[in-house]
């Protein structure tokens, strides 16, 4: 994979049309592609420092204990966890997380 870019306190990118977040619900980061290209595309407002994305984030992926879901709105900066979340910041909103240079 491509080096992590840092943009703003909280996102990064690889290349062109990816963002990156750090979620401090499933500790792992997630990507958001936007603008015009092949695979899902989310609506971007383009603010680098309180950016909002849409549609929703879902996020599924296998762990050792079984399979997980990442369910959110991020808006304004903010990340609305929906409930069926399978981590423990289920139903809660908080802000982004700074980005680490070593996600």
């Amino acid at each position: 994979m491509t080096a992590f870019r840092r943009l703003s306190r909280s996102l990064a990118t690889t290349e062109e049309g990816s963002l990156w977040f750090e979620c401090p619900g499933c500790e792992m980061v997630h990507r958001i592609m936007h603008g015009t290209g092949p695979g899902p595309r989310w609506g971007w407002n383009g603010n680098l420092e309180s950016p909002t994305f849409t549609p929703s984030v879902l996020v599924r992926y296998s762990w050792s204990d079984g399979e997980r879901v990442c369910h959110s709105f991020v808006t304004d900066g903010r990340i609305q966890f929906l409930g069926d979340c399978t981590h423990t910041l289920a139903g809660q909103t908080v802000d982004l997380p700074p980005w680490e240079d070593e996600p």
